[in-house]
């Protein structure tokens, strides 16, 4: 049954299957609605609330299709499901979702979230870095530029999420810095990264919660953040 594997509550993203959903750019597919699970109404279709962007509702359409991931407390699951209403159902907007797949384990590694509080430094690149990154050509950062200071809140294999009084503007491109401790030993990275998601905090005016996209990024350096967390995720069981 449904609610065996997901619950009311569940964090929910949705990541658009039509392309023409994710703006002009052919070549960006990522573009996603983060919401959360509202009810489980039968075995093939449940309530989520609808998406939220910068105090605005998104008004999904009706016949979308999406690809979607649900954070539980047993792991991730995926299914892809499509838009079939929305309403207002006690003062909560609602979308319908059918799934139009199983309901399956998720099990890409690079993904999985890992909450943290890790100090960050960045900055938006100029426009010769941006240019170096878009024909994925050699990329020479340009050094004594202002830095801003911020917070990584959960950090992934592809991606993180920070807060920071710095707004950064959907879409830009930022160079990243912080240290993790890997195996014993403290290293910096230095990483690129895409703004996907920018909100203000409801209850924290003037903090900003930004949500980013790795590019361009070595495998390598993937697969050790990966290793932190998995590393930072057993001493978390042993206390």
């Amino acid at each position: 049954m449904l609610n065996n594997f997901i619950s009311p509550g569940d964090r929910v993203e949705l990541t658009a299957v039509d392309r023409k959903l994710n703006g002009s750019d052919k070549n960006d597919n990522s573009k996603f609605y983060e919401t959360k699970i509202v009810d489980i109404v039968s075995e093939d279709s449940i309530e989520v609330q609808m998406p939220i962007e910068q105090t605005k509702l998104i008004l999904l359409p009706v016949d979308a299709e999406f690809n979607m991931i649900v954070y539980t407390g047993a792991g991730l699951y995926q299914c892809f499901v499509r838009v079939v209403d929305r309403y207002k159902s006690n003062n909560i907007y609602v979308l319908v979702l059918e799934l139009t797949s199983n309901l399956r384990k998720y099990q890409r590694r690079e993904y999985y979230r890992f909450s943290c509080a890790l100090e960050m430094c960045s900055r938006n690149l100029v426009e010769e870095e941006v240019n170096a990154v878009a024909n994925k050509s050699p990329l020479y950062l340009q050094p004594n530029l202002p830095i801003k200071r911020s917070v990584i809140v959960d950090i992934s294999g592809g991606g993180l999420r920070f807060m920071s009084n710095q707004k950064y503007e959907p879409g830009s491109m930022l160079y990243i810095s912080y240290n993790l401790l890997i195996g014993g030993e403290r290293k910096k990275y230095e990483l690129i990264g895409k703004v996907l998601l920018v909100k203000e905090l409801e209850n924290r005016a003037g903090t900003y919660e930004h949500r980013v996209q790795y590019v361009n990024m070595e495998r390598g350096a993937r697969e050790e953040i990966i290793r932190f967390i998995f590393e930072e995720e057993r001493k978390n069981l042993k206390r």
